[in-house]
C-alpha cells in the first residue's frame, strides 16, 4: 500500500500562509467515506452501532461528523463523558468504558443514561452505592488471559493486560447483576491493538459469542449486545496491506450464524468502538524544517515535537513521511527528524531514508488522526497546535485553535505573578 498525502506542496502553503505550522489537519471525505464502508459491512446485523473511541480524537467537530452516520462515543473518563454529552450524544449513544475508574465518573454516565461498561467485579458495588441501584442495561468486559494468537503467530498477551475480568470473574458479576435488578447485558473484550489482519475480529467475535451462549445458559439472563471493541487497525508503513473491513464484517456475520443464530441469540445487537481505524489514516501533522545539524549523524530538526506527536517517543511507532513537492525525489539522504524537546527521544523517524530535504521544506507526516494530538502535552512549555479540516470542497476550516503562552499559564491564575506571565 503507497502512503499518498490528501494535501498537496501548494495547498500546505497556502494553508501555511494563514495557520502556521505545525498543525494537524483530518480529512473530512476520507472519513465520511470510511464509516459509510464501516457502516455497510455490518449492515447485516440490525442494531450494529458503532461507538467511536473519544480518546483516540476528541475533536468535537469530527465527532459530529461521525454522529451524522449514527456513531455513538466510546468515553473513557468524565471530559471524555462531558464532550458526548454536548454533541448530543446521551443514553445509550455513549458506552462508558473505563478501568480503575472514579466513583463520581460511574455517577455521571448513569445521570446521562449512558452503558457503564464494567472492567472489574469490584465495580459493580461501587455503582450501585452512587446511583443507588444498578442500571437496567449494564455490559462488562471480558479477559480470556493467556496468549492471544492468529494464523500469523501470537498478536498480544491478555493475561498481562490491566483490562477486564477473569471466565470466572464475568460469570459471577452477572449472576450479582441480574440479582440487582439488571435485565440487558452486553459483553465486551479488548484483546489486542492496532492489528493489520482480516481474522482478528472474527476470532475476538466467536470467543465472545462462545461466552454469550455459556452465560445464557448459566446465568439465565438477555444477552442484548456484544461490543466487539476496538482493535481493527491501520497499515502505518508502506507496504502493509489495509484491512478490508467488508471481509472483516462478512467473517463476524459467519461467527454470528454458526454460534448464536442456534441458540436463539440472533437478535444480539453488534457493536464496535473504533478509534484508529475511523480517523488514524485521515489525519496528518503538517510540519517545517528548520535546523539541520551534521554531527555523528545526518539531523533535520522541524517546528514539531513529540508534544505534538508522541507516539515515535513513546513506543518506537513508525509513521511515514513525506517532503511534500519531492514525492517522486530519490530517498537516498538517511536523516533522523528531531523536535527540539530535551529528550533524546524526540525523534519522529530514525536512519530514515528521505529525499534531500531543505531549509523550509514541508512534512507531512502520516496516520496522525488517532492518537496524535490527542496524546500532547506541554513539557519544555510547548504549545498545543492548532487542528484544521480538509472539508469535502477542499477549504479548509479551523477546528481547534493553536495555544497561546496565555492558555499555558492560566492555571497559575492564583498566584500574584501571572498578571507578568501573561502581560498585556
Amino acid at each position: 500500500m503507497q502512503k499518498k498525502p490528501f494535501i498537496t506542496k501548494e495547498q500546505a502553503q497556502n494553508i501555511i500562509k494563514k495557520f502556521p505550522t505545525p498543525f494537524h489537519i483530518y480529512d473530512e471525505a476520507g472519513i465520511r467515506n470510511n464509516v459509510s464502508a464501516l457502516k455497510k459491512a455490518f449492515s447485516w446485523n440490525k442494531g450494529f452501532k458503532e461507538y467511536f473511541a473519544v480518546k483516540a480524537n476528541p475533536n468535537p467537530f469530527l465527532i459530529n461528523i461521525l454522529r451524522e452516520y449514527g456513531c455513538g462515543c466510546d468515553c473513557s473518563s468524565k471530559a471524555e463523558l462531558q464532550i458526548a454529552k454536548t454533541v448530543g450524544a446521551l443514553g445509550e449513544d455513549i458506552m462508558f468504558s473505563s478501568n480503575d475508574t472514579p466513583a463520581d465518573e460511574f455517577k455521571l454516565c448513569a445521570e446521562l443514561g449512558g452503558i457503564i461498561n464494567l472492567d472489574d467485579i469490584t465495580h459493580i458495588k461501587t455503582v450501585e452505592a452512587v446511583c443507588g441501584a444498578l442500571p437496567e442495561t449494564m455490559s462488562c468486559r471480558y479477559n480470556p488471559g493467556g496468549v492471544f494468537k492468529l494464523s500469523n503467530g501470537i498478536m498480544d498477551n491478555p493475561g498481562d493486560a490491566k483490562y477486564g475480568m477473569t471466565h470466572e470473574q464475568i460469570i459471577k458479576a452477572f449472576k450479582i447483576m441480574k440479582e440487582k435488578g439488571v435485565k440487558n447485558f452486553g459483553i465486551h473484550s479488548f484483546l489486542c491493538s492496532n492489528t493489520v489482519t482480516n481474522e482478528y475480529y472474527p476470532m475476538l467475535a466467536k470467543i465472545l459469542f462462545e461466552l454469550a451462549v455459556e452465560v445464557k445458559e448459566k446465568v439465565g439472563v438477555n444477552i442484548s449486545f456484544i461490543n466487539l471493541s476496538g482493535g481493527v487497525g491501520i497499515p502505518y508503513k508502506p507496504g502493509q496491506q489495509a484491512n478490508d473491513i467488508a471481509v472483516i464484517g462478512n467473517g463476524v456475520k459467519a461467527a454470528f450464524e454458526e454460534v448464536l443464530v442456534p441458540h436463539g441469540l440472533g437478535s444480539v445487537k453488534i457493536f464496535t468502538e473504533l478509534g484508529r481505524f475511523m480517523t488514524g489514516p485521515f489525519g496528518a501533522l503538517v510540519t517545517t524544517a528548520i535546523n539541520e545539524k551534521h554531527t555523528y549523524k545526518e539531523y533535520i530538526g522541524v517546528d514539531a515535537s513529540a508534544a505534538n506527536l508522541m507516539r515515535p517517543a513513546m513506543y518506537g511507532a513508525y509513521h511515514h513521511i513525506t517532503v511534500l513537492g519531492k514525492e517522486n525525489a530519490k530517498a537516498e539522504y538517511k536523516y533522523d527528524i528531531t523536535g527540539s524537546l530535551c529528550e533524546n527521544n524526540d525523534k519522529f523517524a530514525i536512519d530514515r531514508l528521505l529525499p534531500k530535504i531543505d531549509m523550509g521544506d514541508i512534512l507531512y507526516i502520516h496516520d496522525t488522526g488517532a492518537h496524535g494530538f490527542s496524546m500532547g502535552y506541554n513539557y519544555n512549555g510547548k504549545l498545543r497546535s492548532a487542528e484544521l479540516l480538509l472539508c469535502g470542497d477542499n477549504s479548509v476550516k479551523l477546528i481547534r485553535r493553536a495555544e497561546t503562552e496565555k492558555d499555558y499559564f492560566a492555571t497559575f491564575d492564583c498566584f500574584d505573578f501571572y498578571e507578568k506571565l501573561i502581560g498585556d
